[in-house]
């Protein structure tokens, strides 16, 4: 029998089934390429000046060195010892910061939590309206943050703010209009914005991982007797766990290192009560002029975050482990 060969038609070359298709050198670095521009902008925008700062606060940099701060004497640990020394008024001041913001984020990021999980579990059933208020609890997320915190500085008003004519004049709550952008309450007043900025983004969230959970469950739940807070306690909270630890994680890190609602709300100088590290670092830096100090603030700062973010991090893992 005798076999025609086409002269047009190439050659074809076998190739065993499980074998993967060869990827060209230049394919092969694609990716690398695609992830370059992202990777320098990180690097300017944050390592670089990470690096900056670390440098900054190993020196004597005031305001005689602000030209050329490359000039500033080398200090040592010096600027470190005068933040950790807490017998001093500068140790003392930063221990009060650092006390006075872990209690406002432990305080912002449950209420937060609390109140965008609730939201979001009421809003899981369909009814009427329900789109509506959804973008509505969306609202304070949305707004800049400018926006959103200077409205709240209006009604914080001693003599003509929203907030004292409901409490004083119309509910008859307080004795007389309370002052609520100086002394304690000033802490009650932070603490109350960024909780309604705050908790929207965890109803979102939180919505996000409720759409996960299949319907069934609770259906079963339902035949079997189980009542709606039993249903949350065995179903929706258990399913949410992934969820709520990335969640948690991000409201804690957003509300620690928050710089623009206390700044917006009370100006450069902070009251005492509501003295948050990051305006305590700003007022170190760029009010009294002492680069070096506030530079060492903010790496202590970021030592102690990511100590944190590590340790959470490590806990959450293990937990996972153990329950799989």
């Amino acid at each position: 029998m005798t076999t025609t060969v086409d002269a047009g038609t190439p050659p074809v070359h076998n190739s065993s089934p499980g074998a993967a298709p060869r990827t060209p050198r230049r394919r092969a670095g694609l990716p690398y390429l695609l992830l370059l521009p992202a990777l320098l902008l990180e690097l300017l925008v944050h390592l670089v000046p990470m690096a900056i700062g670390i440098v900054m606060s190993f020196k004597e940099l005031t305001q005689f060195y602000i030209r050329d701060w490359g000039a500033a004497p080398w200090s040592a640990l010096d600027n470190y010892q005068v933040s950790v020394d807490f017998d001093a008024p500068v140790g003392e001041a930063l221990l009060h910061s650092f006390l006075v913001t872990v209690a406002f984020t432990l305080l912002s990021v449950g209420l937060c939590w609390l109140i965008g999980t609730a939201a979001a579990i009421c809003m899981q059933d369909t009814f009427r309206g329900r789109g509506l208020l959804r973008a509505l609890f969306l609202v304070p997320y949305a707004l800049p943050v400018y926006t959103a915190v200077i409205t709240w500085v209006f009604m914080f008003q001693h003599d003509n703010g929203l907030v004292n004519h409901v409490l004083h004049d119309q509910l008859g709550l307080t004795g007389k209009p309370s002052f609520w952008l100086i002394g304690d309450n000033s802490f009650i007043a932070l603490l109350t914005v960024s909780v309604w900025k705050g908790w929207p983004f965890a109803f979102l969230i939180v919505t996000a991982g409720l759409q996960n959970i299949p319907r069934e469950l609770y259906e079963a739940a339902a035949l079997d007797g189980a009542g709606i807070r039993q249903q949350i306690r065995r179903i929706t909270l258990p399913s949410l766990r992934p969820v709520n630890q990335v969640l948690v994680l991000v409201l804690f890190l957003w509300t620690f290192n928050d710089f623009n609602t206390p700044f917006v709300l009370f100006g450069r100088t902070a009251p005492e009560a509501a003295d948050l590290v990051s305006v305590h670092i700003y007022q170190a830096s760029f009010v009294t002029w002492n680069f070096g100090t506030g530079s060492a603030m903010s790496v202590l700062l970021l030592l102690f975050l990511l100590l944190v973010t590590g340790g959470y991090l490590a806990l959450t893992s293990r937990g996972r482990r153990t329950a799989s």
